[in-house]
């Protein structure tokens, strides 16, 4: 068996515990990096024939959730499935997508990008189906399942009112879990399941500082510096908030490089977000907390 594979059942320390939330939870063939199961993760869903509205609306929200320290989960299906994938993994963050095939088969071509890139080191392909299993429809259901239970909260972007989606955000509910989401027009068949839900009692979701609002009651995450590299701008400034920190402190409790720790610090402190005591620890801004509250 290749070295990125695992098996991952119910009770093993890889185990994500809110799928164990599930009345019966399934065993899970991963391939990738197992840790990221472990990680606080939003799910982001929405319809396979996404107008441009939806893929805007998708890709604002993995943009955002990634700047945020969270993992991306979502089905790797066309349309907002590729496109959260896509956004979150070029905004620097994991994903974890969860396939209606074999974990080590790719469905739709068209998504090859991501499941490579999930695969290979920005996360892992998960799947309820054995090594080598083709398209099982039937199988689909079961693993919008799992794209709920991943997560603490779900974003639908854009879903008709009979869709893979709605099934997704059913199973969010009974897991009595948050479900955010997106306003759309009452005349566009793709927004009327999000707009129902909506009026059922989802978070609406109107703009990029909703969702960070959003994010930060849900996981006490802020948003970080908007970069490219992957850096953990959102975990450090949390940090921060929780306790002054050195370099090296911050390195082994965010399991990061203390380099990468550094040059963040360093960021931080040329846009007045932190200050260096004289001990050597770094300690947030006054400035920083105002933002903070103003996001609260």
């Amino acid at each position: 068996m290749e070295s990125n594979r695992y098996l991952v059942k119910p009770g093993d320390a890889l185990y994500p515990k809110l799928v164990e939330e599930l009345e019966t939870p399934p065993d899970l063939y991963v391939l990738g990096n197992p840790e990221v199961l472990l990680a606080p993760a939003i799910s982001i869903v929405g319809a396979r024939l996404a107008t441009p509205y939806g893929l805007a609306a998708t890709e604002m929200a993995a943009r955002i959730s990634a700047e945020c320290s969270l993992v991306v989960v979502s089905g790797g299906a066309r349309g907002c499935d590729h496109a959260a994938g896509r956004a979150a993994l070029d905004a620097g963050g994991d994903i974890i997508i969860v396939a209606g095939t074999g974990a080590d088969k790719i469905y739709p071509a068209e998504s090859a990008d991501i499941f490579f890139e999930a695969s290979e080191g920005r996360g892992a392909v998960v799947s309820l189906l054995p090594w080598g299993t083709g398209i099982q429809k039937f199988q689909f259901p079961q693993r919008n399942r799992i794209i709920a239970a991943l997560s603490r909260a779900t974003f639908v972007a854009e879903a008709g009112l009979r869709s893979g989606t709605m099934s997704t955000a059913e199973t969010v509910l009974d897991l009595g879990r948050n479900l955010f989401a997106v306003p759309g027009s009452i005349f566009s068949p793709t927004s009327s399941g999000a707009n129902h839900l909506i009026a059922n009692g989802a978070s609406i979701i109107c703009d990029e500082q909703d969702l960070e609002q959003a994010i930060a009651q849900e996981y006490g995450l802020v948003r970080g510096i908007i970069h490219h590299e992957g850096a953990p701008r959102g975990e450090v400034l949390s940090a921060l908030f929780a306790s002054p920190s050195r370099p090296r402190e911050l390195s082994e409790r965010l399991n990061q490089d203390v380099l990468t720790i550094i040059k963040t610090l360093s960021e931080y402190e040329v846009l007045g977000m932190v200050s260096k005591l004289p001990d050597g620890r770094y300690i947030a801004s006054k400035e920083a907390f105002l933002s903070h509250n103003r996001n609260d």
